[in-house]
């Protein structure tokens, strides 16, 4: 018996390009869990179309006019929590993505990206709540042997327990908390509260955040 596919997915689009855009919301209502496709030529429309209505999903370009990427991505974050924000950006601009992702933003993508990877990131970002591709990984990388070359970062004063390292780890891999429980034989409710208990040790606010400390912390090389 084939399995039903939920078109559970709406998501909006902002970049000025008009051709660019249009494509993306043809090629976005291709994608089989993709359902509602809106599209905005700045951010300050699309906050206004989120602000009506929002979705579970906004694509965002990094470079318009009237309100940029970067503005548009620190009010959503900041006013619409429950959306996942995945930001368009022409180049690896290292300084605005390190910003975005202390900020809380779920996922970055190079505007030449393939489609399959942009409708993975989509469904990875609303599944799991952040998308972990090569471009993030890059420059936090960088970040990383940029911080060791001036100073080690000190993390002796932060208490994380084997099993927490293991979740720690394993979020990384980007399993979901039932994944995660399935993969080490725990409940869903064990895993969640370890979860919590090393997002309010570190500080992080988002699963974005215990993967830069991952990084940070030499979990993750």
């Amino acid at each position: 018996m084939t399995k039903k596919i939920t078109r559970d997915i709406n998501v909006y689009i902002a970049d000025d390009h008009t051709l660019f855009r249009k494509a993306m919301v043809n090629l976005l209502r291709t994608f089989s869990r993709v359902n509602e496709v809106k599209d905005a030529e700045n951010g300050k429309e699309l906050l206004e179309l989120v602000k009506k209505e929002p979705p579970q999903v906004v694509v965002v370009d990094m470079q318009m006019p009237v309100m940029d990427g970067v503005e548009t991505c620190e009010n959503l974050v900041k006013k619409y929590p429950d959306v996942k924000v995945i930001m368009l950006t022409m180049h690896d601009s290292e300084k605005y993505i390190l910003h975005m992702v202390e900020l809380g933003v779920h996922a970055f993508l190079l505007k030449n990206t393939e489609p399959e990877e942009l409708e993975h990131a989509i469904y990875t970002v609303h599944d799991k709540d952040f998308y972990h591709n090569d471009l993030v990984a890059n420059v936090l990388r960088k970040s990383v042997r940029e911080q060791l070359e001036a100073r080690r970062p000190e993390f002796s004063n932060v208490n994380i327990t084997d099993r927490e390292k293991e979740i720690l780890h394993l979020i990384c891999k980007e399993l979901t908390i039932k994944e995660i429980a399935q993969r080490l034989n725990l409940s869903e409710h064990t895993v969640r509260n370890h979860r919590t208990n090393l997002m309010e040790k570190i500080g992080a606010e988002n699963a974005i955040g215990l993967v830069r400390f991952a990084y940070e912390s030499g979990l993750i090389t």
